[in-house]
């Protein structure tokens, strides 16, 4: 009897180029991008990673190191190439993709900065008349405007054959520098690379966190649109509140690196009322610790100022945990309220009460609807979307 499956049409293979941060780059960056190549290999394509041998000069970076700790990728073919601001690399390093001829590259958009370097690199590598320029794009309009960033990103994309993005706000504003050309809104994959769920106890003992305590979360870098500033004023007002309520105080479990002057979160940290129920490690997270922070947690607050997608989402429906968003750019779409989590204003009182009504509800109210939701997230559909495009799909 004739193998069926056999007889089907496989897709056809390809040799698949990223650009953008690998290790020993460390962060959000270079996790999706390690694991996007993960996901294009279990498809069957030949993979390699272009990342950055200076992504940053020091004095623009902000946090302390721009390096991982953790060991090279064995399984991944990661090559040390780019200089952010040598346009003589550019050359090189385009002329070298060139003459390799992948069939598709992908390049990770994050920041008008880097559009000088990477846009040059493409425009280089499309003379070959054979690659195919996809950019999955986190952002068109950074949350922190400098100056150039209009020409920096209009040079970028015009090179670019098509553009995925991950927020409904990030197609928006791609419209005014792209219009016409092809782009397409898929969901940004579950960051399943950070080891399994475990339990809350086993969390909270590596961490020395008492298994009675209420602990909600803040995680990722520290910036001011990502609005902590804000969540330590809702822990004053829950303080206040439960000084003549029933209500049990949570304490506010802050894992992440400052990537801004810290002077405004230290002295509202000091302040009574919040510093009392502060658990503080604004250290970077190394990717062999994220688990626990995010195990030991009843609930993810995002108390964003603005926000086009965020990383922390993937990493809360990857462990199953209810979220807080504020109503603003793509989070909203991603956390349906009161089903995975709910949506508050970006304000302390509105942040405040809505910690309050999750407590109300409960962690296990929301687990259904959060182990139901995370199935749209697959890096499948975000590798599918890459190559469909680049075989002219949306063309």
């Amino acid at each position: 009897m004739q193998n069926i499956t056999s007889s089907l049409p496989q897709p056809a293979r390809k040799n698949i180029i990223l650009l953008g941060v690998a290790h020993p780059l460390r962060g959000g960056l270079a996790s999706y991008n390690e694991r996007l190549a993960r996901e294009f290999i279990q498809q069957g394509h030949t993979v390699s990673i272009y990342t950055f041998s200076l992504q940053y000069p020091g004095f623009l970076f902000p946090g302390t190191t721009q390096f991982s700790s953790e060991p090279a990728p064995a399984d991944l073919d990661i090559r040390v190439k780019i200089n952010s601001v040598n346009p003589l690399n550019w050359i090189i390093v385009g002329n070298e993709l060139k003459k390799l001829r992948p069939d598709i590259i992908v390049v990770k958009y994050w920041m008008p900065f880097m559009g000088p370097c990477l846009g040059s690199i493409v425009r280089i590598v499309r003379k070959n008349r054979h690659t195919k320029i996809i950019c999955i794009a986190d952002n068109i309009i950074p949350h922190e405007k400098r100056l150039g960033d209009t020409v920096f990103t209009k040079y970028f994309v015009k090179p670019v054959d098509a553009f995925i993005t991950m927020s409904e706000k990030v197609l928006t504003d791609l419209k005014q520098f792209a219009p016409g050309k092809p782009a397409r809104l898929v969901a940004h994959p579950l960051f399943d690379n950070f080891g399994e769920n475990i339990s809350k106890e086993a969390a909270r003992a590596e961490l020395k966190i008492g298994n009675d305590d209420l602990i909600i979360l803040f995680f990722g870098f520290i910036r001011k649109y990502k609005g902590l500033d804000m969540l330590l004023e809702a822990i004053k007002l829950l303080h206040e509140d439960a000084l003549h309520s029933s209500f049990p105080m949570p304490k506010l479990l802050i894992a992440g690196e400052f990537y801004e002057d810290r002077k405004i979160y230290d002295e509202l940290m000091k302040t009574p009322g919040i510093r009392e129920h502060l658990i503080i490690k604004t250290d970077f997270i190394p990717d062999s610790e994220v688990k626990y922070f995010l195990c030991a947690a009843d609930l993810v607050v995002q108390p964003y100022r603005s926000a086009t997608q965020s990383g922390v989402t993937p990493l809360a429906y990857h462990f199953e945990k209810p979220m807080i968003v504020t109503n603003v750019g793509g989070l909203p779409d991603l956390v349906p309220d009161g089903k995975v989590g709910l949506v508050a204003e970006p304000n302390p009182a509105s942040i405040a009460q809505k910690i309050k009504e999750f407590y109300k509800l409960g962690e296990a109210h929301f687990l259904p609807n959060l182990i139901d939701e995370k199935k749209k997230y697959s890096w499948d559909k975000m590798a599918s979307a890459v190559t469909e495009m680049a075989s002219g799909q949306d063309f």
